[in-house]
């Protein structure tokens, strides 16, 4: 189901920046949406290994989330953990239309 989160992509630029883990709260969900330089992804918020909320983080130059309690990097694009060192994030899929942003939960 494709949930608008911003009525327009300006306002998605302009309310998430650059490399910033930002919260979404939808219903009972929890997700972190991150804006890249090629454009828009989204990973469930809890980290993996010890349940940190993971908007809380940095992003590095690989497009790669870090947990703010343990530095655990996950890949946005997969969710996958960059030394498989826990199990991998849910992705949500980001479709980014003049209408505006939309994740499918």
């Amino acid at each position: 189901m494709w949930v608008k989160i911003f009525t327009s992509m300006v306002e998605a630029r302009e309310r998430v920046r650059v490399n910033t883990p930002q919260l979404l709260l939808i219903g009972e969900q929890r997700i972190t949406l991150v804006q890249t330089r090629k454009g828009f992804l989204a990973v469930q918020d809890f980290c993996t290994h010890n349940k940190e909320s993971l908007s809380k983080g940095t992003v590095n130059y690989k497009d790669e989330i870090i947990c703010p309690w343990h530095g655990y990097c996950f890949d946005l694009r997969t969710g996958r953990e960059s030394l498989e060192r826990s199990a991998d994030l849910k992705t949500y899929p980001v479709r980014e239309e003049e209408g505006g942003l939309f994740i499918d939960l």
